[in-house]
């Protein structure tokens, strides 16, 4: 698919550019033409003779060397390439692009193009939350601008949240599917669910024992964050209820935060209809019947605990209601028989797909940045390699954008309001 396409990577200050040095291979693995703009700050992280082995090309970084605009000057640079990627996409380099400033090689590549430009944006998870960026970004957006992530995890400065560039291997799938789906001068990202009202749930549910003790599980929401952002990401109208996490709120999503099961439970009813319904909470399968007004003092003989079982939010989502979901996919996580355990429960909840995946502490699943699934349907399953948790979830939005699409062809209720 790109055998025949010239890339020219503008690769920008930050941790995240020795992940350049990997898209460059990938990208020429591919049969594709790479050229490289490296930015004085990128040059602190990757050096000139790195990127120009690997890309076998000059390497471009001096807006005024007489030498480069003799034989190869910016606006060439700009016009030469089929598609124009940043990567890593610092908060500098964004608010230069937003607001039209030409002071390098980079930003003048990027304001004289007439071509298409996708950013993979990486930078720490305040700096990509805080309102100025936001602004940029959406104003990148309006001008026409792809972006791919950034993915959910841990960051270079010790921090944890939405600010990891995404991976090669991912930036790499956006490329082709911008070839695949669009016009070689069309700079709209793909958005194949738009016009798709999507329920995410994540994270686990606490149930408390008092005012200061509950009963939970080891989930961290990692899973279900980085596919509710995806789903916004592919044009998804997108709730994500969330459990008590450390997460921050996936950009372009509506967030409704819960404690419990039932104030879980009770968003998703709130959020209802929805087209489709992703259900990767860990939800608390019990909680104590009673809830101690104070603190339970450690006197003598523990105290018993009565426990009843909660709702459960997957089979409610998936019965044979007039607000079920076109599509319901819920989530098996098991430590040991895992397919077997599966499908038994895509049958006891009658939801329509389960992604099972094996959660034992040898897996390193729980709480981890990657993960290993298995896509379960009523004919078929689907084991899929070891991925970041942020490729599972984009996998998975591929696989619901297919089938919307095979609905659509079939004239099966879409929401069209949404």
């Amino acid at each position: 698919m790109l055998s025949d396409k010239n890339i020219l990577l503008v690769i920008a200050g930050g941790i995240a550019a020795y992940k350049s040095l990997d898209l460059i291979r990938r990208l020429r693995d591919r049969g594709a033409g790479v050229r490289c703009v490296l930015t004085d700050s990128g040059a602190q992280f990757v050096t000139p003779l790195s990127v120009s082995a690997l890309a076998s090309e000059e390497v471009y970084r001096d807006l005024f060397s007489l030498t480069d605009e003799s034989k190869m000057g910016h606006i060439r640079l700009s016009r030469e390439a089929d598609l124009i990627v940043v990567a890593p996409a610092t908060a500098n380099l964004m608010a230069k692009m937003a607001a039209g400033l030409a002071d390098d090689l980079a930003s003048t590549v990027l304001l004289a193009t007439n071509k298409p430009v996708l950013l993979a944006p990486a930078m720490n998870v305040h700096m990509w939350e805080h309102p100025a960026t936001r602004r940029n970004l959406a104003q990148l957006h309006g001008d026409g601008i792809a972006s791919v992530g950034p993915e959910i995890g841990e960051l270079a400065d010790g921090e944890y949240g939405a600010g990891r560039m995404a991976e090669p291997a991912t930036i790499v799938t956006a490329i082709e599917a911008h070839f695949a789906g669009f016009p070689a001068d069309a700079a709209a990202p793909p958005r194949p669910l738009r016009g798709v009202r999507a329920l995410v749930t994540s994270g686990p549910t606490h149930e408390a024992l008092d005012p200061v003790r509950y009963l939970s599980n080891r989930s961290s929401g990692k899973q279900g964050h980085a596919i509710a952002a995806a789903l916004a990401a592919a044009g998804a109208e997108t709730i994500l209820v969330a459990g008590p996490t450390a997460l921050a709120d996936p950009a372009d999503v509506t967030t409704v935060h819960a404690e419990s099961a039932r104030e879980m439970e009770a968003a998703c009813l709130e959020a209802l209809p929805v087209d489709v319904a992703v259900c990767a909470a860990a939800v608390a399968d019990w909680r104590p019947a009673d809830t101690a007004p104070g603190k339970i003092k450690k006197d003598g003989a523990p105290p018993p605990i009565d426990l009843v079982e909660n709702p459960d939010i997957l089979a409610g989502l998936a019965a044979d209601t007039e607000q079920r979901s076109a599509l319901v996919v819920g989530f098996a996580a098991e430590t040991g028989n895992v397919l077997e355990h599966a499908r038994r429960k895509l049958e006891r909840k009658r939801c329509d797909w389960i992604l099972a995946n094996d959660v034992s502490a040898a897996s390193g699943v729980i709480g981890g940045d990657s993960n290993t699934v298995h896509l379960i349907t009523a004919d078929d399953t689907d084991s899929w390699p070891a991925l970041s948790k942020a490729e599972v979830a984009s996998r998975l939005v591929a696989r619901i954008a297919d089938h919307f699409g095979a609905l659509e062809k079939t004239a099966a209720p879409v929401r069209s309001d949404a």
